[in-house]
């Protein structure tokens, strides 16, 4: 009798172990970056894995630069759909990329499970603070109607054709009627260096990047590309309050390969959206300017469909292309 009381309470133990919602398993979760180590994307990556390890068990930060992120996101897309890879899903990756490659190794519609948006960062329109003051422009309003006066004689610098400082300068330029000519680098850090030197008027860039030189008086900000105000720049208005609509966000998010059980899902959703609510990630993600989204998987799919549909007009307008 007692052997039998003994046999029966450790079934008992597995089963509740294995029920756990902790999503127990020998093998640790794969959690493919398809950006190098070091910048924000994979920051943030590191920072959720050391919050979600207590629920999911080890999560290890695999980088797989290249192709503007479509390794790293095609890895994830061909991974098997069990739980254990999941990738980060970025505004280049799942809206960009597809209209401005020719050939594109996944489906950024169809391949992959979304499981939650991570962070939004904003993008800000910035002038040298010394061209600005020159040219007496304190407003967007001022750069309009300055560019309007000059036909031509303004430029603006991106990280490349293609890039989300490309985009945003063609949209702001369609959409204020205005000419200016694009003028693009190789890489961000080249383009805000050509701003900070006067070769270039004005920029589109990340937040997160152009906030120390704000600060230090460099840099003029001029308005935020997210519909709302930032809270890291409180004082500077959104490009919409001028043109009704504008908005050209950075984010990112996490998804699984298409197929993963739902319940799975659900889980990761779970223990992630938990993860993003903490006062240690908001902190950690503060000092990048980033700011928390979570969201349902239904929400976050909706909006990357969205925002592919969004991007479709925006690389068509600007005539950008890698082949």
């Amino acid at each position: 009798m007692k052997r039998r009381i003994l046999i029966a309470s450790a079934f008992a133990a597995a089963a509740a172990f294995s029920s756990s919602p902790a999503l127990a398993q020998a093998r640790p979760i794969r959690l493919i970056v398809p950006y190098a180590a070091g910048g924000p994307i994979d920051v943030t990556a590191r920072v959720l894995a050391e919050r979600v390890k207590d629920s999911l068990g080890t999560v290890i930060i695999e980088n797989r630069p290249g192709g503007g992120g479509n390794i790293g996101a095609d890895a994830v897309a061909k991974a098997a759909p069990d739980g254990l890879t999941i990738g980060i899903s970025a505004v280049a990756t799942h809206a960009i990329n597809p209209w401005l490659f020719s050939k594109m190794p996944y489906d950024a519609a169809k391949d992959f499970a979304p499981i939650t948006q991570m962070v939004r960062v904003p993008n800000v329109l910035v002038m040298n603070a010394d061209t600005a003051a020159r040219l007496k422009i304190n407003t967007l309003a001022d750069l309009i109607a300055y560019a309007k006066a000059n036909p031509a004689k303004l430029n603006y610098g991106s990280g490349g054709n293609g890039s989300a400082g490309h985009l945003a300068g063609e949209l702001f330029k369609q959409g204020a009627g205005i000419f200016a000519v694009h003028i693009p680098y190789n890489g961000g850090n080249p383009a805000q260096l050509a701003l900070l030197s006067g070769q270039v008027d004005f920029n589109f860039d990340n937040l997160a990047t152009a906030a120390p030189n704000i600060r230090a008086g460099k840099l003029k900000a001029i308005a935020v590309t997210t519909l709302q105000r930032s809270p890291a720049l409180p004082d500077v208005p959104p490009v919409a309050d001028t043109l009704k609509g504008f908005a050209i966000d950075t984010w990112w998010g996490l998804v699984a390969p298409a197929g993963t059980p739902k319940d799975v899902v659900a889980k990761l959703n779970q223990a992630f959206v938990a993860a993003l609510q903490s006062p240690e990630a908001r902190s950690r993600f503060a000092g990048l300017m980033a700011e928390p989204v979570n969201n349902t998987p239904e929400d976050f799919g909706s909006f990357m469909r969205a925002e592919l549909a969004k991007y479709e007009k925006v690389v068509k307008l600007s005539g950008a292309k890698v082949d």
